[in-house]
């Protein structure tokens, strides 16, 4: 078992390539780095909070949001796996070291989306959810495993609004390998957005007139989970072979269709509740207050939302677009995109 496992490291590594920053001369501190050599340090493994989040050229602004998000309400020391492909990573560097986030640690991750072939189908009715890097959270200990025992993947329209150092610090049960927010556990304020389509069972994410997926023995009204925040054991990932499991599920879906993307929304999630059924711990609900991209129409109540630990606007109706709703909340961590390729919209005044 050890040496299948070191074999799947050493290959998903070569898919993998973390790429830094040039290096500069200068000294750091606890947690910035007082010279601007953001980036170079090697993370410390038993100090610092990974974070794991994906910056697609085309959504650059809102990653670096819910970087600056994360980093404006913590004292801890948090390392930043900053993911993309290839032709974004001068980009996403530029918008780090020419901005005030140029004093957070990090590491640029190149992904490799040649490791998707065979796995997915461009059949979705919403492209960006087919995005090699909607893809990433399947992979994501294996960048960090020489490094860290956890880590934290947030989805790139999401504002922390909470100490990140709280989720970290949760307790997981027992051989579980993710704790994921259940879509039982819903806070009152989700009623609103219930009427409009949201997607709480399996029903909503398999199609149960297919054999393998009525040969799970997964009952269609069994809750779902959201996989757009999650912490992860790595350790756990590993020993059970999480990685694996999911390209199983994919190439299964890419041969028999087993979850269509017009009925799921995309087809990054169904993977994710099949492997990990019955078989995760429970986020505190207000560390992912979800569904405020669900509808242009449906807001909060002012109390439930700063409240909230975690703000997640999943759905079509992005902060960073229009319409959407609670904008404000978003907007507050918003840097501006130094090189103007990256530009909100918004109504005309």
């Amino acid at each position: 078992m050890l040496l299948i496992m070191l074999f799947l490291t050493l290959l998903y590594n070569k898919m993998l390539r973390v790429r830094l920053p040039p290096k500069r001369s200068g000294l750091r501190d606890r947690q910035t780095l007082s010279s601007g050599r953001a980036g170079e340090d090697a993370p410390e493994a038993e100090s610092d909070i990974p974070v794991v989040i994906c910056a697609a050229e085309e959504r650059l602004g809102a990653a670096m949001a819910t970087i600056n998000s994360v980093c404006s309400n913590t004292q801890a020391n948090v390392f930043f796996y900053i993911v993309t492909l290839r032709d974004a990573v001068g980009l996403v560097r530029q918008y780090i070291e020419n901005t005030k986030l140029n004093a957070i640690r990090y590491k640029i991750v190149e992904f490799n989306p040649m490791v998707l072939k065979g796995k997915v189908k461009l059949d979705s009715s919403r492209p960006d959810l087919l995005h090699p890097l909607n893809f990433v959270r399947f992979y994501l200990p294996l960048l960090t495993i020489s490094a860290h025992r956890r880590v934290i993947y947030l989805d790139d329209d999401v504002i922390v609004q909470g100490d990140i150092q709280e989720l970290y610090d949760m307790e997981l049960q027992a051989g579980h390998a993710a704790a994921f927010a259940s879509d039982c556990d819903l806070p009152a304020s989700h009623v609103m957005v219930r009427t409009v389509g949201m997607q709480t069972t399996f029903m909503g994410f398999l199609d149960y007139r297919k054999q393998q997926v009525r040969d799970l023995g997964i009952d269609p009204r069994d809750c779902s989970f959201n996989p757009g925040v999650f912490v992860a054991d790595v350790e756990e990932w590993m020993k059970q072979m999480i990685t694996k499991q999911l390209e199983k599920w994919m190439s299964e879906n890419f041969r028999e269709n087993i979850y269509s993307s017009a009925m799921a929304g995309g087809v990054a999630t169904p993977p994710m509740l099949i492997v990990f059924h019955n078989k995760y711990t429970i986020i505190d609900p207000k560390w992912h207050v979800r569904h405020l991209g669900w509808s242009p129409d449906a807001r909060y109540d002012k109390s439930s939302l700063q409240g909230a630990k975690l703000l997640h606007w999943n759905g079509h109706f992005k902060p960073w677009s229009y319409p959407c709703v609670h904008l404000e909340l978003w907007e507050k961590w918003f840097i501006p995109d130094p090189s103007e390729k990256f530009l909100l919209v918004r109504p005309e005044a």
